[in-house]
């Protein structure tokens, strides 16, 4: 079995459902899956609105495929792309997808390679409809690509970020009542018997759950610094082995009487 930087990743952008701003953020994103050995873009390149696109290809080495669209306001890219992923499927040596739109049009897409037994990633704005990311092994906002590598600009300029556990100044997404039953509900899918839960079994528990779930929504880099900043979690950093690994561990914790006696009143 490939470790996941070995996995070798098809790159399918739909070029009229995502802005070309930051393709450089896309791709360093999708290296942490995989090795993308397949990248194309698909769109109408006749078409003035994705003209931004054409400058950063070759920098890139992404194909372009040309689609003409057959019927005035309809997206014949999608058709184009969904028969290339079925090509490649069949055809080509790869362990996995990532689906780079906010087109929930490639639902039954994704759901089909999954069953094909590939990795799927998908990639899109914070709009993109919940059947689409749903359906991915995970799914990362554009936001927070975007908010990286302003992050990255500012410490360049600066030579250090103010604060290493801060990704972005503002957090596309609080972190709510839903999100700290998602944790607590996860810790408790794999803990052992004393309650105690591996942070890594956590997170691919919580990832398997809510596929957009990524500590960058909250302005967080990991899990860790997140959960830190949570009062209802315990956190247990133990010895691995080696001197500079540590293996972090949670657990809920057990609500007191007088808490529970609180929230009655309440």
């Amino acid at each position: 079995m490939k470790n996941n930087s070995e996995l070798r990743f098809a790159v399918l952008i739909d070029a009229e459902n995502v802005p070309y701003s930051n393709v450089k953020g896309i791709l360093e994103e999708i290296a942490k899956y995989g090795i993308p050995t397949i990248k194309r873009i698909y769109a109408d390149w006749t078409k003035p609105n994705v003209s931004g696109w054409k400058g950063v290809l070759l920098e890139n080495a992404i194909t372009p495929i040309q689609q003409y669209s057959y019927t005035s306001g309809k997206n014949s890219s999608d058709s184009a792309m969904i028969i290339d992923a079925m090509d490649i499927l069949y055809n080509e040596k790869v362990e996995g997808f990532c689906i780079v739109s906010s087109d929930s049009d490639f639902t039954r897409l994704v759901i089909r390679l999954r069953e094909a037994g590939m990795k799927v990633f998908g990639i899109g704005e914070k709009k993109t409809p919940s059947p689409f990311i749903a359906a991915c092994d995970k799914f990362t906002y554009l936001e927070i690509i975007d908010a990286n590598s302003r992050q990255s600009l500012r410490d360049n300029d600066y030579h250090k970020a103010e604060d290493a556990k801060k990704v972005n100044e503002d957090p596309i997404s609080m972190i709510g009542e839903d999100v700290i039953k998602l944790i607590s509900t996860s810790i408790s899918d794999v803990a052992d018997e004393n309650g105690w839960a591996f942070l890594a079994d956590v997170g691919n528990m919580i990832q398997k759950k809510r596929p957009d779930f990524d500590s960058r929504n909250f302005g967080f880099s990991k899990l860790t610094p997140l959960i830190k900043t949570l009062k209802c979690f315990e956190i247990d950093e133990r010895d691995s082995g080696n001197s500079k690994i540590k293996h972090i561990y949670v657990k809920n914790k057990e609500k007191t009487v007088s808490d529970n006696n609180s929230k009655r009143r309440r």
